[in-house]
């Protein structure tokens, strides 16, 4: 895996879930090294946008995976305005803003544009200067705990955009993060201890179960030099020059 080994016992879990959706036709193709892409995800995207956090929010952080595909779908067709990480980070303007109206614009379906490599070709891609404060942020997730514990692939991707996000002052330490999963996603607290740079949840959205973590784990409060890998400086354009911009 082109992320294993940070976290040993991370990626045990990791496997282990991938092969259990797998083996229980859970999943929707391959699941392992992805993001799982999980059977009823409509159906947790449609329980999410029944929650307060949802209705109330205009704007939504979500990332491009396709488990949130109808999250994402669900997003333009309420008419928010949809941030969306450019995959890998690898443009030093990382985030791709997508609207009804846009898509519209383009003569393109709302279905279409949810699909993330649709929304980076019609979508407009915009630094952070040039972005709107973020009222819910939607991860995803390979494993969840019911005390807000997340893990994703391995990369470090989604703690990486949360942190720069609060570093501009885009999220705030009460802006609500949650994830659309599959049941069998969920795993004992205790498997997933969280560390000072990660995200927890506050909200884990299943086909069939709404879960309100209460997490008290603290939210890191920007990005942390010491904690960015060498690898990632390298393979992040936007990494290199926000040090630049911040520890000059």
């Amino acid at each position: 895996m082109a992320w294993s080994g940070y976290n040993l016992e991370k990626d045990e879990l990791r496997s282990e879930i991938w092969a259990l959706l797998k083996q229980e036709k859970a999943a929707i193709r391959d699941p392992f090294g992805h993001i799982p892409n999980f059977v009823g995800a409509e159906n947790a995207a449609q329980k999410l946008a029944e929650l307060p956090i949802w209705r109330e929010a205009k704007i939504i952080k979500c990332n491009p995976d396709s488990p949130q595909i109808p999250v994402r779908l669900q997003a333009l067709k309420d008419g928010k305005c949809l941030y969306m990480a450019v995959p890998k980070l690898t443009n030093t303007r990382c985030f791709v803003e997508l609207t009804a109206e846009i898509l519209r614009q383009c003569d393109v379906e709302l279905g279409e544009g949810a699909i993330a490599r649709q929304a980076l070709k019609f979508g407009q891609l915009v630094s952070f200067a040039e972005m709107q404060p973020i009222d819910l942020v939607i991860v995803g997730c390979v494993a969840v705990t019911r005390n807000g514990g997340r893990t994703g692939k391995g990369a470090g991707f989604a703690d990486l955009e949360l942190a720069m996000l609060k570093t501009f002052g885009l999220i705030q330490s009460n802006t609500p993060i949650a994830t659309t999963v599959h049941p069998l996603q969920i795993v004992a607290d205790s498997r997933l201890p969280m560390q000072a740079h990660d995200w927890s949840l506050n909200w884990i959205v299943t086909p069939f179960e709404v879960i309100e973590t209460n997490s008290n784990y603290p939210r890191p409060s920007g990005l942390n030099w010491d904690n960015i890998r060498p690898e990632q400086y390298r393979k992040i354009p936007i990494l290199r020059k926000l040090k630049e911009q911040f520890t000059q």
